[in-house]
């Protein structure tokens, strides 16, 4: 062994091999029982990085469709929007004015000519209704991070088109007793107030079994729709989902071995071998 040739099994005067090349079927080298336990052999240590970015991928991209959680969620969504339309229906009640009526002998008729109140109450149903969509959408796009796609914007679209009859339902019936009490004993002439309805929507009835909202009761479901589509569009990830950034992983494949340690050069008092 000699400071120029640190093998000792190789001779002096054979020359430097180049390294034989790679194939496709060469399996890597096992990587080293130690490698993987932390210092002392205590227990297991830290993944690599690759192994870690493989981890994360599995659990969070990995995942099987499953139909029937996916109806489980949607299904999920709707009933509560469609408890949250209660809610709504009692503060249109409460911002949309009454109209005032007045009572005679063929019934109820308005105490002005043109009144302004079913408007009002119109409009409020239909800013507020906008308003529930936007944030029901932009509040399922944060819950339901996993199921960001199509079964988030159905859920969105599906839970306001039922919110909407809910509060209407609830709004309107909000001193309808009382109206329609006094519309059959009050006396001709009496002056009261009729509760806020809706002129510009309701609910059809198709082959007498599907109800089909119409006019301002698709609104909800319209901003839902909206507000959904802009942030999908929006996202900076392809999959919609959050992805880790590349700093968080290495391109390294877990397999590959680590580099050797460079021999140590021979101590200065060694004995050298004979030159000849």
């Amino acid at each position: 062994m000699s400071p120029d040739n640190p093998d000792r099994e190789r001779p002096v005067d054979e020359p430097d091999q180049p390294m034989p090349p790679r194939t496709p079927d060469a399996t890597p080298p096992e990587a080293d029982p130690s490698a993987g336990t932390a210092p002392g052999g205590s227990g297991p240590g830290p993944l690599p990085p690759s192994a870690a970015y493989a981890s994360s991928l599995e659990l969070r991209f990995d995942e099987p469709r499953r139909p029937l959680r996916a109806l489980a969620t949607v299904l999920g969504a709707v009933l509560a929007l469609a408890a949250l339309g209660v809610p709504l229906g009692l503060l249109w009640a409460a911002l949309a004015p009454d109209t005032p009526v007045l009572k005679t002998a063929e019934g109820a008729i308005y105490a002005e000519p043109q009144p302004e109140q079913p408007i009002a109450a119109d409009g409020w149903f239909s800013l507020l209704g906008l308003a529930f969509g936007l944030l029901v959408a932009l509040a399922l796009w944060f819950v339901l991070r996993r199921r960001r796609g199509p079964v988030g914007l159905l859920a969105a679209v599906l839970g306001t088109l039922v919110a909407a009859p809910v509060a209407w339902q609830v709004g309107r019936r909000i001193g309808l007793a009382t109206f329609e009490r006094l519309l059959a004993t009050a006396p001709a002439g009496q002056a009261f107030s009729k509760p806020a309805d809706l002129r510009a929507g309701g609910v059809d009835w198709l082959l007498g079994v599907l109800p089909v909202p119409h006019g301002n009761l698709l609104l909800p479901a319209f901003g839902a729709a909206v507000m959904y589509t802009l942030l999908a569009g929006w996202s900076r990830w392809p999959g919609l989902r959050p992805e880790p950034e590349p700093g968080e992983f290495s391109w390294v494949s877990a397999g590959t071995p680590a580099p050797t340690a460079a021999p140590e050069p021979p101590a200065p008092d060694a004995a050298e071998p004979p030159r000849g």
